[in-house]
């Protein structure tokens, strides 16, 4: 048995070594970096061989080996990520902004899937689904006890294939069964309308391919309707990121030519950029060349930002820029403090490597990385303020989460004290019933911190916040 394991454990150390000289090769040519730790590869083989012939049943190589890697990735920080072929498939769709599914925007209420809006031009939205519906069962599975994300599952699938719903109409007050093809459907991540006259507001929930072509479409649309905007309100809050060239195009679209958007800094040459507010890095971006044709007063219209702590990457990117360039005035909470580049490595047609490369800084040379964008005025959610900010995880909270590399702060002790206190209000409220406990919708009228920003705008007085102070990057524990 000894000699069996002893080979088993040489022959794992020949494949994961050979594997791994291919990729130090490529790294050594790039930075020079050490041999390979022969010695701890060994001891990684002889566990490999000690699990494969003495564990109590017989477990799968493959899923060892895509065991190790993906935790071995994992420890590096909260963002880098080894992707299987369901996790790559995954990645996909979410850049792209495209799935197989029906075509709506979701959410949950009172353990049922609620409807926020049909794409238009769905399968959804020619099926005549509306705002507001309630879908009860998916087939024949009741969505009562599912996750959100367990519901959305079932939805999707493969194109041309069909998924009934059963609907609840609250104001019909009658429940109907729709049976909905499935197709390939591309994301709505711009939103916008004309608040009153002059003022608009743009809101990007995210940074896909199609985002700036999209965002170019809406600004051509909202200057139709009012050739006069006085006040533009872009609404980054809860947008997570995305890809980085919309971002730097999305800055362009207000910053004067070529100054820069952001630059990045870490160990490849590659690593090491500056972007600009140029056609040249944006290059290669669906509606790119909207870039030249957007409205010439977008460059000079007075601009409000909003962010909060769901701000993140792409986002505060934006922010960061046209704050540092004094272009617009940032609103609201601070951002969640992703400033960190993960890339993309292919591991082969259906597999990749997701990591972390770089850290992102703004144009004056600020680290993005657990501090995240200060705003100019901070600005409560609600009239009586942000009473669960406190409870909100950020890029700071995230175990193992990459320091700014701009020096580290002490911890916030009356942060503690604040988070006790909002779950306190949070188990008081949810005791109300469902219909008091709604946030009032971004974009709406009850939307505080949109009418703070139009005020702004106007030049009428803003109701920042009392109780809101920067929080500073919390020290790492060793």
């Amino acid at each position: 048995m000894g000699h069996k394991l002893k080979i088993t454990g040489w022959v794992a150390l020949g494949v994961v070594a050979g594997a791994l000289t291919t990729v130090s090769l490529q790294t050594v040519a790039r930075n020079s970096l050490a041999p390979l730790p022969l010695e701890e590869l060994q001891q990684l083989a002889t566990v490999f061989g000690m699990v494969k012939s003495d564990y109590v049943e017989p477990v799968d190589e493959k899923k060892l080996i895509t065991d190790a890697i993906t935790g071995m990735v994992a420890s590096l920080d909260p963002h880098s990520q080894y992707f299987d072929k369901k996790a790559f498939k995954e990645f996909r769709e979410g850049t792209s902004g495209k799935f197989v599914g029906v075509g709506i925007e979701i959410t949950q209420e009172d353990g049922l899937v609620k409807v926020v809006s049909p794409i238009e031009g769905s399968p959804a939205f020619r099926a005549g689904l509306k705002t507001n519906d309630l879908i009860t069962k998916i087939d024949d599975t009741a969505v009562k006890g599912l996750t959100l994300n367990d519901a959305v599952k079932r939805m999707r699938g493969e194109p041309n294939t069909k998924v009934l719903l059963t609907i609840f109409r609250k104001d019909e007050n009658r429940t109907f069964p729709v049976t909905i093809i499935r197709e390939e459907i591309k994301q709505q991540s711009v939103r916008g309308k004309i608040v009153e006259p002059g003022y608009a507001w743009i809101r990007v929930s995210q940074f896909q391919e199609r985002s700036f072509e999209d965002f170019a479409k809406k600004v051509d649309e909202i200057y139709k309707q009012d050739p006069k905007i006085k006040g533009l309100v872009l609404d980054l809050r809860n947008d997570p990121g995305g890809l980085l060239t919309a971002a730097v195009a999305m800055s362009a679209a207000f910053l004067p030519d070529n100054v820069t958007v952001v630059s990045t800094n870490g160990q490849t040459p590659e690593s090491k950029q500056v972007l600009r507010a140029a056609a040249s890095d944006i290059r290669g971006l669906s509606g790119a060349e909207a870039l030249k044709t957007l409205p010439a007063a977008l460059k000079k219209v007075p601009v409000v930002v909003l962010v909060n702590e769901g701000s993140a990457s792409a986002s505060e990117i934006v922010a960061g820029a046209l704050q540092d360039h004094k272009r617009a005035t940032i609103m609201g909470s601070q951002s969640f403090g992703k400033g960190s580049v993960q890339t993309f490595r292919p591991l082969g047609p259906d597999t990749g490597l997701k990591i972390t490369t770089s850290r992102y800084y703004t144009p004056s040379g600020r680290s993005i990385q657990a501090k995240g964008i200060v705003p100019d005025l901070m600005v409560d959610e609600t009239e009586e303020g942000s009473p669960f900010a406190a409870l909100r995880m950020r890029e700071a909270d995230l175990e193992k989460h990459l320091s700014s590399g701009q020096g580290e702060e002490k911890k916030d002790a009356a942060r503690e004290k604040a988070r006790e206190e909002a779950l306190k209000r949070l188990e008081e409220e949810s005791r109300k019933p469902a219909s008091e406990r709604r946030v009032p919708e971004f974009g709406s009228d009850k939307d505080f911190q949109l009418m703070q920003a139009i005020n702004h705008l106007k030049g009428k007085p803003v109701l920042v916040s009392k109780t809101q102070v920067e929080r500073k990057e919390e020290a790492k524990d060793n």
